[in-house]
């Protein structure tokens, strides 16, 4: 029979089905952060169950963490006490921890691949929804609940019913100026935020196939804001270079072996999806939101569409936009890169490129923030910090920063945002703030116009 990845994937890590129900999956890494996990560790903790298998766990400090100052007390007596409860666990369960101020230190998303610790044929979760983003390298990666949490901590195994499964290719060359945020923007637009609902998607065609594996992880991270449960991309020989010599990949004869085994895990030709889209890279521009859903996005050289839904009305008027406006020459007073979306050295460096030589709008706060301490190390190596501050933006610590409203780093009430994060619903950033969805270099041209203007023609 014919597999596809997800099938592949899945299928060696059942340990039994209950019959006419669900399945039990061996889950092969477990990460964790300091928001989802006290409860989970609380519950084992009261019942007198151990931590199954601590060293398939990998835990860092990211959601609430401040982005300036690390070095002192965290001041957020909220935070202070996540933290801290954080690295108490650990210790106590012999769980490998990467706390403020550690080498390792960053958002879960971004230190886990970078590490090699992300690998291809693996099951992965996290009580973080955008686990997804760690099925750029061909594993079966997806966001679970506290419950779930426990679960893990228990059992090492989580009862599943297994999802259907999507395809989504994407063939051609893409235009110059666009980035893989636009790809998915762009997707996401097309299918809308249920379209993934109860499936797995792979990604497949030139584009991804032709993506450096940061693209694809971004790909991947918000494969959760069309509603699947996870997205994957096959692996190949940009995967295994890129996770050779890691600190965690396997090493000589040991990662050939399993290069071996990562190449069998491409989807079989023939292989049947329950569900297939296809996509023209031509077709595609540089995208932003104008909504409260990450489906509300548009190229951004056309005009705000005219709907008759009730929710897209209610998400202009919280926007502040009109039916038929274009968002070209929109003054915008916030800036952020960053979040588990948009982090990495990569999306640094495409913004440092268009900066360079410029400056930022005197409206404009710009806030730079590198998903790990290794990218904001390589950030300050490649000269890529001097680059910035010369043009006014501002190069702060890792975290997830301003991509939510769950640490200092906040939109005021009333402004908006572009953001190179995943999410625009409303007050995501701060009660009352505006989120506008874009690539790094879209955000990087909108800080130094002081609006958003049309990139593409630029690039022309």
């Amino acid at each position: 029979m014919k597999k596809t990845l997800f099938d592949k994937v899945w299928d060696a890590h059942v340990v039994d089905t209950i019959e006419n129900g669900p399945q039990i999956l061996y889950i092969d890494k477990h990460l964790i952060h300091e928001v989802t996990s006290p409860q989970a560790f609380s519950e084992l903790e009261n019942r007198g169950i151990p931590i199954f298998r601590p060293h398939q766990i990998v835990a860092t400090a990211d959601h609430n963490t401040p982005t300036q100052n690390q070095h002192l007390p965290v001041s957020d007596d909220l935070s202070r006490h996540q933290l801290e409860q954080l690295a108490k666990n650990c210790n106590k369960n012999n769980i490998t921890l990467y706390e403020l101020g550690h080498q390792y230190n960053g958002i879960v998303h971004v230190m886990a691949p970078e590490l090699g610790v992300t690998q291809p044929g693996m099951t992965m979760v996290c009580g973080d929804s955008h686990t997804s983003t760690h099925g750029a390298f061909g594993a079966i990666a997806f966001g679970i609940g506290t419950s779930q949490v426990a679960q893990v901590f228990a059992s090492q195994c989580l009862l599943l019913t297994k999802p259907k499964s999507l395809r989504v290719t994407v063939n051609g060359t893409l235009k110059k100026g666009v980035l893989p945020k636009d790809v998915i923007l762009y997707i996401i637009s097309k299918l809308g935020t249920n379209s993934g609902t109860g499936y797995f998607c792979e990604y497949a065609g030139d584009v991804f196939e032709n993506m450096s594996m940061e693209g694809r992880m971004t790909v991947c991270n918000m494969s959760i804001e069309m509603g699947a449960r996870g997205g994957m991309i096959a692996p190949d020989e940009t995967t295994f270079e890129y996770i050779k010599g890691r600190e965690f990949a396997p090493k000589g004869e040991d990662f050939e072996n399993k290069v071996a085994y990562w190449k069998t895990l491409p989807t079989d030709k023939g292989a049947v999806y329950d569900k297939e889209y296809v996509f023209d890279a031509d077709d595609i521009e540089p995208m932003i939101t104008y909504g409260t859903n990450p489906g509300m996005g548009i190229k951004i050289s056309e005009n705000i569409p005219n709907s008759n839904s009730a929710s897209d009305k209610k998400s202009l008027a919280y926007m502040n936009f009109s039916e038929g406006e274009t968002l070209i020459g929109k003054p915008i007073n916030y800036v952020f890169i960053g979040s588990c979306t948009n982090s990495r050295i990569e999306d640094f460096r495409v913004a440092a490129d268009y900066i360079k030589g410029k400056q930022k709008a005197e409206n404009v706060t710009a806030w730079l923030v590198p998903g790990s301490r290794q990218v904001e190390a390589q950030i300050i190596e490649e000269g890529l910090k001097g680059v910035f501050e010369a043009a006014g933006f501002e190069l702060r610590q890792p975290g997830c920063s301003a991509c939510l409203a769950m640490n200092d780093d906040k939109i005021p009430q009333g402004e908006y945002c572009v953001s190179t994060s995943n999410r625009n619903f409303e007050g995501r950033q701060g009660q009352g703030s505006r989120t506008i969805l874009a690539s790094p270099l879209v955000a990087a041209a909108t800080a130094v116009e002081g609006a958003i203007i049309d990139i593409s023609k630029q690039l022309a």
